[in-house]
């Protein structure tokens, strides 16, 4: 009951974000604030506070939407965050309103949680191009400002398109080499980082797959491999902290990725579900400081 619950949900989600709403960036300004909106509302709905971190970039006023779920370690911030903006010319359903459903769900699924650490969600603004690998970035904007407030985050995990499987032989690709060392179907969770997070991410996963059934595939590589960093997990790692990106792999398997064809209809939300459903397992346990998670 409670699993069918979630994935309603995160069916409204995304069909608000993604059908409703639509492409939603900064040359669509009504869009993105109906977006943020949304999300606003809906933590307000849950019983936080939502906090606003404001900039300006380019005439634009951008912002990123905050909720924290304060811990008894308040030094201590586990940070789960996805990007609310999309791409010129897609609605996004997996990328990213999947990602934002999830963040929804879980910060839900918190309020019922004291929490050892500080959890904060993040919706990040200003993901996609043109803005990606500028410091233009919401999430840019947010590490640096975390790094100068000399704020302890443990961790960062990015939700970059969750919402997108598929069983068939051949349908998942991989950058050159990969193949040979993942599975060739595409009906898999995946966390991918960089070398200095390889330890926690582990640690991670072994408790993902202690809370859900879903298939989970790791990758911990070096950042020069394009599309390791690409989302909003990068910039932290820029700023010192450990961070990966959970995801369905994106271009690497979702035929729709970045075209006007990612809609609501062709995620699969049995399987983005359990993503979820592990997801929450394991940010608990990290929140609770459960099983040396992390260190």
């Amino acid at each position: 009951m409670f699993t069918l619950a979630i994935e309603a949900q995160l069916r409204a989600h995304v069909a608000m974000l993604a059908g409703s709403i639509g492409e939603r960036h900064v040359l669509r300004p009504r869009a993105l604030a109906a977006a943020a909106d949304y999300i606003t509302a809906e933590w307000r709905a849950q019983g936080y506070a939502p906090g606003l971190e404001a900039y300006v970039v380019d005439g634009h006023t951008c912002a990123n939407l905050i909720a924290e779920r304060p811990g008894r370690t308040l030094d201590e911030i586990l940070l789960i965050g996805a990007h609310y903006d999309t791409v010129r010319g897609s609605p996004g359903a997996d990328d990213n309103a999947s990602g934002v459903a999830g963040l929804l769900e879980l910060s839900r699924m918190f309020t019922e949680l004291e929490p050892e650490r500080t959890v904060r969600f993040v919706a990040f603004t200003n993901e996609e191009p043109p803005f990606c690998f500028t410091e233009h970035m919401g999430s840019a904007v947010h590490a640096k400002a975390a790094r100068a407030r000399n704020e302890r985050i443990v961790l960062m995990v990015s939700l970059e398109m969750l919402g997108y499987y598929d069983e068939r032989p051949g349908s998942q690709h991989y950058p050159p080499l990969f193949r040979w060392f993942y599975p060739d179907r595409g009906n898999f969770l995946g966390f991918v980082g960089d070398l200095r997070s390889r330890g926690m991410m582990r640690r991670t996963a072994v408790a993902f797959r202690r809370a859900s059934d879903l298939p989970l595939e790791t990758c911990a590589t070096f950042r020069l491999i394009p599309g390791i960093g690409w989302s909003d997990h990068g910039p932290f790692w820029q700023q010192g902290y450990r961070a990966f990106m959970a995801t369905d792999t994106a271009v690497h398997r979702n035929p729709f990725y970045h075209t006007a064809g990612d809609v609501p209809q062709t995620l699969d939300y049995g399987r983005f579900t359990r993503a979820i459903e592990g997801l929450a397992g394991c940010f608990m346990r990290i929140a609770m400081k459960e099983g040396g998670i992390p260190p």
